[in-house]
Formats: structure tokens, C-alpha cells, sequence
């Protein structure tokens, strides 16, 4: 067989794998914020923002209770991901990635910082408006990601893959819009929007970051370290912080080991850690720019779940939103790429 056919072939294979673990980052994605909406009522979270409402007000009860939320969820993913490590047999490669600084895991720890302004974005934004305008400001990253991305290292995007990415952005916007309208009436939420930004942000650089280091890494061995990163940030510099500044911090870290909670947090750790895993994977064989547009699909999936395990019946602008999602990922996913030896310019 012809060796511009066989190359071809291969890059088709290539682009459909990559496909598929980026819709399957969406699925997980969406699927989190099940736990992600449940922890904010589970012991002893919800005392927890009732005390430090009490005695130092509203938004320092979101801030100090998302802290200590995202905290616990980047520990619960360490363990999960931990665990994938083993079953894999991948922990020769964590330790090689990891003592490599120089060269390559400094980039994992970069990632691990913008990750955490993220989540923490997201938990602050969905605990003070509500998980529908975190959804919004976080459905932007892929913008970010993929412009960082094309001027930092020339990552491709075609026309096509812009107006993909655009649909999907609209869509996640539709999703979500008619809530937000109705949440911001009442006067602008600045912390809640400072949230968002920060998740859309974070998102965004990490997206970018991860596609540069993971040019020299291994996925899975990458993303632990990069999870390794954002959980000591917390351990070790910011929740002291917090208890230095006089807030409870350690004396409701030690009541969250109760079943329940437990249980939510481990199903967040499962969910956001694998979700992980099928995204960093998804960057090698599509592109930063192309696999964000496609995990971006978690908007979607999140009002399915949210639904069916917490109800509220999906409205008229998310079922909009929901095909424009839809369409978008397919105007990427139908991008013809027998043509493209390398996802970079030159």
C-alpha cells in the first residue's frame, strides 16, 4: 500500500481516538457536578458556611468554604488517580516524570496552578450564583486555550475548527442562559463573576500548558503530578494561610470524614480525575484547541445528570443550547484530517 495512503489511515485513526476521549472527558465532566452541587449541603461544609457567614459575612463564607471544598477534591483525585497509576503499572514513569523538573515536570506544576484556579473559580462561582453561571464562564475556556495555544506554539486551527468551537460556545451560553439572567437581577454578584473568570481562565492556560508538556511526558504518569501540585498548594501554602488569618479551616477538615461525605467526595475524585485523564490524552492526538471544543461538551451532559439525579426538568434554552453543543462538536469532529502530518505550524 501507498505510504501517503497508510499515513492518511493513520491519522484518521489517530483523530477518531482522540475524539473519543474527549467526548468521554465530557460525559465525566458533566457527570461532576452531581458531587459538586451535593458537597456544598454535605457536613460539614454546610455548618462550615453558616459559622463564617455568621461572624465574618457571605463572601468570605464562599471563599473559605470553596477553599477547603477544593481542597478535599484535589486530594480525592490524587487517590483515584493514584490508583489508575498502579493498576497500570505506572509508577516507574511518575517517578521519572516527576524528578525531571527541568525539563518536564515543572510544566505539570504549572498546569497544577491554573488548575486550581479553576476548580476553586468553579466552586466559589457555583456556590455563590449557582452551578449554571459557573457552567457559563467555564464553557469560554476553549477560546483561551486554543488562541494560547496557536500563538505560543502554532498549534493548527482551521476555519472549521473555530466555527465548531464558536457553536459550542454559544451553546454552552444558551444552556445556561435563561438562569443567569434570572440569578443577576437582583444586583451584579462580583465575587460570583471573579469565580467564573477565574475557571475560564484557569481552564483555558492549563488546556495550553498541558500541550506543551505533554510533548515530553507520558499522560497519565503527567496529569498525577499536575493533580500532586494543586493538592499541596492547598495543603501547604493556602489553607494555613486561612487558619492564620483566623478561620476554622483545620477544626472542620477533621469532622469531613463522616460516610456521606465521604462518599460524595470520593464519586467527585472518580469522576474529575478520570474526566482528566481522557483530556490530557485527548491533547497528543487532536490538539489543545479541538479537544477543549469537544470536553466543552460538558455542559450539556451536566444539565442531563443534574436532571436525572437531582431533577428539574431541562427548559426550552437548553434544549437550543444542547443542539448547537451537538452541531459544533460534529463540524470539529467532520474536519477532514488525512491531509495533516502535524498539529503544528511550522
Amino acid at each position: 500500500m501507498d505510504v501517503k495512503i497508510l499515513k492518511s489511515l493513520e491519522n484518521k485513526k489517530k483523530y477518531r481516538y482522540g475524539f473519543m476521549w474527549a467526548f468521554f472527558c465530557a460525559l465525566l465532566w458533566g457527570l461532576w457536578y452531581v458531587p459538586g452541587y451535593l458537597v456544598w449541603v454535605a457536613e460539614p461544609f454546610g455548618d462550615m458556611f453558616m459559622n463564617i457567614d455568621t461572624t465574618s459575612g457571605g463572601s468570605a463564607a464562599y471563599v473559605v468554604t470553596a477553599a477547603l471544598i477544593s481542597a478535599f477534591n484535589a486530594i480525592a483525585v490524587i487517590v483515584a488517580l493514584l490508583i489508575w497509576n498502579l493498576y497500570l503499572g505506572k509508577m516507574g514513569e511518575l517517578k521519572r516524570t516527576l524528578v525531571q523538573f527541568k525539563t518536564c515536570s515543572k510544566w505539570f506544576f504549572a498546569a497544577g496552578i491554573f488548575g486550581l484556579l479553576a476548580v476553586y473559580g468553579t466552586y466559589i462561582a457555583g456556590g455563590y450564583i449557582g452551578a449554571g453561571f459557573a457552567a457559563v464562564a467555564g464553557l469560554l475556556y476553549p477560546l483561551i486555550g486554543s488562541m494560547l495555544a496557536y500563538f505560543w506554539y502554532g498549534e493548527r486551527i482551521t476555519k472549521r475548527g473555530y466555527i465548531g468551537i464558536l457553536l459550542i460556545v454559544i451553546g454552552g451560553v444558551s444552556i445556561y442562559g435563561g438562569q443567569f439572567m434570572g440569578e443577576v437581577t437582583g444586583g451584579i454578584p462580583w465575587l460570583g463573576l471573579a469565580g467564573g473568570l477565574m475557571a475560564a481562565i484557569g481552564w483555558g492556560v492549563e488546556g495550553a500548558v498541558a500541550g506543551k508538556a505533554l510533548d515530553m511526558a507520558e499522560p497519565d504518569a503527567g496529569l498525577t503530578i499536575r493533580f500532586i501540585s494543586e493538592g499541596g498548594i492547598w495543603l501547604l501554602v493556602l489553607l494555613p494561610l486561612f487558619a492564620l488569618m483566623g478561620y476554622p479551616i483545620y477544626e472542620y477538615a477533621i469532622q469531613v470524614f463522616t460516610p456521606i461525605t465521604i462518599m460524595i467526595l470520593a464519586f467527585a475524585g472518580l469522576t474529575f480525575g478520570y474526566c482528566y485523564v481522557t483530556w490530557y490524552k485527548s491533547f497528543p492526538l487532536i490538539g489543545v484547541g479541538k479537544g477543549q471544543a469537544i470536553g466543552n461538551l460538558y455542559g450539556l451532559f451536566a444539565v442531563i445528570f443534574i436532571w436525572l439525579f437531582l431533577g428539574g426538568a431541562p427548559t426550552s434554552t437548553t434544549l437550543i443550547g444542547g443542539l448547537l453543543c451537538i452541531t459544533g462538536s460534529f463540524v470539529i469532529f467532520g474536519e477532514d484530517s488525512s491531509d495533516i502530518d502535524s498539529l503544528r505550524g511550522d
